[in-house]
């Protein structure tokens, strides 16, 4: 049988009751529409998806405030309807628990994790005990539903990927690894020993990527989030770095003034960033950097100060469209 491609020549209508079907035909063609490619092929730029804001949350977001979840949100700025969002595929909240008070969490994600700002507790986590404490790390799967309770005043950092879920309209149900904890004491260690070793400072990062075994492939701490317990050492500068995950990073302690990240979309001939935004460290605040944007982390100051990124390279690097690229200064000489 041939196909007709000529559209001024009706088709032959089907006789439908010879195959058992009864009914009209229905025009499925209302929210069809053609773009001549030029002005479709890039959406971003051309404003039909907008850009992810630079964005910073400082403390006060969740300092004392009632136990409760306060959704870091930019779904407006995001262009994002279905509910709230920090990134496109990612939500970060402040946790908030009282002392003696609890919390429920069961969001439609594949991916959770935890970090404990301060206090302590335990967890129930689909009828299972879990103890934690500050400087912890909780990752759950899908499918996790939880209790929290705090023995002690308690705040959290909670990043979840219940936008991707909503965006997909799909349902989080099979465990894609097994919730695990990475215990403040163990990830301390670590960083030490690494910062510790020769030649530590002239690293891009003096860092900890925090990984799950059943993630053999990405290497990250689920298989959509990564993330990074790092330190920035006195009188340290980490060159211009990008990628094409979203990076929502959380700033556990630093100096009251003289931490801070350039950010911007173009470098100049010596691989400095070229018009940045700056955006200044605050203890247990937290802030955004959009994806594909070159960002430089700046000490100084004579502390060090350690941060934690938690982004959705895990997924990217999956697709293999992470694209992760790192400068050198790049001295000119005079000819």
């Amino acid at each position: 049988m041939s196909t007709n491609l000529d559209p001024t020549i009706p088709a032959p209508m089907t006789n439908v009751a010879e195959y058992g079907f009864e009914g009209r035909f229905v025009d499925w063609a209302d929210d069809a529409r053609y773009f001549e490619y030029s002005k479709a092929a890039n959406p971003i730029g051309s404003g039909f998806a907008p850009q992810v804001p630079v964005t910073q949350f400082g403390p006060d977001v969740y300092m004392d405030q009632p136990t409760g979840v306060l959704p870091l949100d930019l779904s407006a700025d995001l262009g994002i309807k279905s509910g709230p969002a920090t990134s496109p595929a990612l939500l970060a909240n402040f946790v908030r628990i009282r002392a003696g008070e609890q919390i429920d969490t069961a969001p439609n994600a594949t991916s959770q994790l935890y970090y404990v700002l301060y206090g302590r507790g335990f967890a129930a986590v689909n009828g299972r005990l879990v103890q934690w404490e500050k400087g912890d790390f909780l990752t759950l799967p899908a499918g996790a539903r939880s209790v929290f309770y705090a023995d002690a005043e308690a705040a959290m950092y909670w990043v979840h990927d219940e936008p991707l879920m909503r965006y997909l309209g799909a349902e989080a149900r099979e465990p894609r690894f097994r919730a695990t904890k990475f215990r403040r004491t163990d990830a301390v260690a670590k960083l030490e020993e690494i910062a510790s070793r020769p030649g530590a400072n002239d690293k891009s990062r003096v860092s900890v990527l925090l990984a799950n075994e059943n993630q053999e492939q990405t290497l990250t701490i689920t298989h959509v989030l990564w993330a990074m317990f790092g330190v920035l050492p006195p009188n340290q500068e980490q060159r211009p770095h990008r990628h094409q995950s979203v990076a929502l990073d959380l700033i556990l302690d630093a100096p009251p003034s003289g931490c801070y990240s350039l950010l911007g979309t173009r470098l100049d001939e010596r691989g400095n960033i070229v018009d940045p935004i700056r955006v200044d460290w605050q203890a247990g605040g937290a802030f955004t950097t959009p994806p594909g944007m070159w960002h430089a982390h700046f000490n100084e100051t004579d502390q060090p100060a350690h941060l934690i990124p938690v982004q959705d390279a895990g997924l990217q690097t999956h697709l293999r469209s992470l694209d992760i690229k790192f400068t050198e200064r790049r001295d000119l000489v005079a000819g």
